[in-house]
């Protein structure tokens, strides 16, 4: 297919692949999902869920190992220097069981529950930013959790054993498809008893040492084949795979992130996962909870931001106390220190709903992924500034003259490619949005249909009348009204009626704004993200306030162990309740600015100012300056063919 006719695709036709892709039905119940309809379902996540004892010993069990491995066998300085993850340490890490955390034992990996692999890649992650990146890219996305969950017994029993010893990677990407698989343009074309693919992906990470990989390419339709976006299981070892290059990156320096290209590629039949056409809805069912290794990432950053904040502002000293001691940088620590604890128990609450398996977490986990991944650079942008000079100078060049080599100004590089990898901020905005209004836009359904008639818009109407006529009651009053609500929280309690009553306002909100633009709702992105954010908030209030309440008991959310997860408990007691409190406090001040932001702020104003900026209106204002970017297409061609460039593939034996 051309490169004109994908550039040609219609917005409606975009929309509806996407949409297709979406999982629409709620078999189980989720927090999140109600926290949106003003229902706060607080006994779905409190008490809070712990792990089983079994579950609970292999998980320290092995993450003893790793942190002993990694302090004692990862020099964190040479990946950096070298941009380049040792061969030696991936063989280590495999060695571990580490490429098999989420893998079930029978088929030879480690089978760790979803609270366990993330506190195993806080471990790796808070080395390595680009070591986490390794494993999760491998096991969140890559082969083994596609074929766990939509794979058959075969599959099963022919790749997860390899998974287990072998590094994957997820290939989607291409050089003009981001987050708009409608423009997909690798195909793969049916030929006898497979298939033959072809095509170019881009921001493959792993798919530089990858031995397997899942690729999503366009099966032609055709008498015999439905067609449509399919995942396929490819060795990299087939011939007529070329990575043509080794990406590099402001951050996640060793990270194996490659542009491969796929020529006349053949792919056995039984490579095929699940059917044709349903490898959008596979890719998007695994990152459901495939997202939830980027929070790990984020609050192991976090935890690390806490530490050296703590002790380096006791020991600078200005104007005659610990700069610690000065309210200017006070603040900074109180919310690194805050946000480090919410981020860990947002990180926690979400993955020990994955392994309960009784409730939805699709909401749950995209929120912890925006929310986490923007906190974190916050936090690592006040470190750099709490540091000074210090913060954005390089671990080395501060050991070479002498001091304690703190790689803040790496931690800020390494974090901020989370705000974009596995869906940008603005894109899960939109997905958590999606899902947030959908009730609305069910009810709505044909009165906002420009192609329905007039009598399904009045039928429309009638039920959507029905609906908002016992929903809205719901949120006039709650718990969060009642003086004792919540009682058993302590201090906490008025923070989580706040929730409630911010949880229903909140639903409110999202009811006028449907209203008043119906269809163009899906339009007002500046909305829906602040809507999205303030979720994101009370999400994240909520977890701390459970965490908190457990942690101040004798037995907390990891029963009984420290709030490391890692060797003997350091049970934070009393001392979690201060925190808690402190980071709700912060928190809501954030929700007020967005809830303001809802109806007082500049959209319509920058989307016009937008407009004429991009017609060249304002030309004139980058005038005066010289342009130091090295000359090139914007996008790279893409075009399918026989690779011109050497393959710079490797294989970690």
């Amino acid at each position: 297919m051309s490169q004109r006719t994908h550039e040609h695709v219609d917005e409606r036709t975009a929309r509806k692949v996407a949409e297709e892709a979406r999982e629409t039905e709620w078999r189980l119940p989720s927090f999140g999902k109600q926290l949106f309809l003003g229902d706060l379902r607080l006994d779905l996540i409190h008490p809070h869920p712990r792990p089983s004892q079994e579950q609970r010993t292999k998980g320290e069990e092995f993450l003893a190992k790793l942190s002993a491995f990694c302090a004692a066998d990862i020099d964190p300085a040479r990946i950096e220097r070298e941009a380049r993850i040792p061969d030696e340490v991936v063989r280590g890490l495999r060695d571990l069981g580490a490429l098999g955390m989420k893998i079930p034992e029978k088929y030879g990996g480690l089978g760790l529950s979803q609270l366990y692999y993330g506190r195993a890649l806080m471990v790796a992650g808070s080395v390595s930013p680009a070591l986490g990146a390794l494993l999760s890219a491998h096991q969140s996305i890559g082969v083994p959790q596609p074929v766990k969950m939509f794979g058959t017994p075969e599959q099963k029993d022919a790749w997860l054993p390899r998974c287990a010893r072998e590094v994957s990677a997820f290939l989607l990407t291409e050089p003009d498809v981001g987050s708009d698989p409608a423009r997909l343009r690798a195909t793969a074309v049916p030929d006898g008893d497979g298939y033959v693919l072809n095509g170019v992906k881009l921001w493959t990470t792993n798919g530089v040492v990858a031995d397997l990989v899942v690729v999503m390419a366009r099966v032609p339709k055709s008498d015999g084949h439905r067609g449509g976006i399919s995942a396929f299981i490819v060795d990299m070892a087939s011939p007529g795979i070329t990575v043509e290059n080794r990406n590099a990156f402001m951050g996640l320096r060793g990270i194996e992130n490659g542009v491969t290209r796929f020529y006349d590629v053949r792919v056995p039949k039984a490579n095929l996962i699940g059917a044709e056409g349903a490898g959008l809805k596979i890719a998007l069912t695994t990152l459901n909870t495939g997202r939830l290794s980027l929070p790990a990432i984020c609050a192991a950053g976090g935890k690390w931001a806490a530490g050296v904040a703590r002790e380096w502002s006791k020991q600078r000293v200005q104007w005659g106390r610990p700069v610690g001691e000065h309210e200017a940088v006070a603040t900074k620590i109180a919310f690194i220190a805050a946000t480090a604890y919410a981020m860990e128990a947002m990180l926690d609450l979400s993955g020990q709903l994955a392994d309960d398996e009784r409730n939805d977490v699709r909401i749950e986990a995209a929120l912890a992924k925006l929310w986490s991944s923007e906190m974190a650079c916050r936090v690592a942008d006040e470190l750099v500034q709490l540091r000074g000079g210090r913060g954005y100078e390089t671990a080395e060049s501060l050991a070479a003259r002498g001091e304690r080599g703190v790689p803040a100004e790496q931690l800020l590089r390494d974090l901020r490619i989370n705000r974009i990898f596995e869906g940008s901020s603005e894109i899960m905005h939109l997905l958590i949005a999606r899902e947030a209004v959908d009730a609305h836009l069910s009810v709505a359904g044909d009165i906002i249909d420009p192609d329905a008639s007039t009598g399904r818009k009045a039928r429309a109407a009638a039920k959507a009348g029905g609906f908002y006529a016992r929903w809205l009651p719901t949120l006039v009053t709650g718990a969060g009204q009642r003086p004792n609500a919540y009682a058993e929280f302590g201090t906490l309690a008025r923070h989580l009626r706040y929730v409630e009553r911010a949880s229903r306002k909140l639903a409110r909100s999202t009811f006028y704004a449907a209203g008043r633009w119906q269809g163009g709702l899906e339009y007002r992105q500046g909305f829906l993200g602040r809507m999205v954010d303030i979720g994101a908030e009370l999400f994240a209030m909520s977890a701390v306030c459970v965490r908190a309440h457990a942690d101040a008991s004798a037995q907390g959310p990891l029963g009984g162990m420290g709030s490391n997860g890692i060797g003997p408990a350091t049970a934070p007691g009393k001392s979690a309740l201060l925190l808690a409190d402190a980071f709700c406090r912060q928190a809501r001040v954030r929700v007020e600015e967005l809830f303001d932001g809802l109806w007082r702020n500049t959209d319509a104003m920058d989307v016009k100012l937008a407009r004429a900026v991009l017609a060249g209106d304002f030309a004139w204002v980058e005038e005066g300056v010289l342009d130091p970017s090295i000359p090139g297409p914007w996008i790279a061609p893409s075009e399918p063919g026989p690779s011109e460039r050497e393959d710079v593939h490797r294989t970690i034996g």
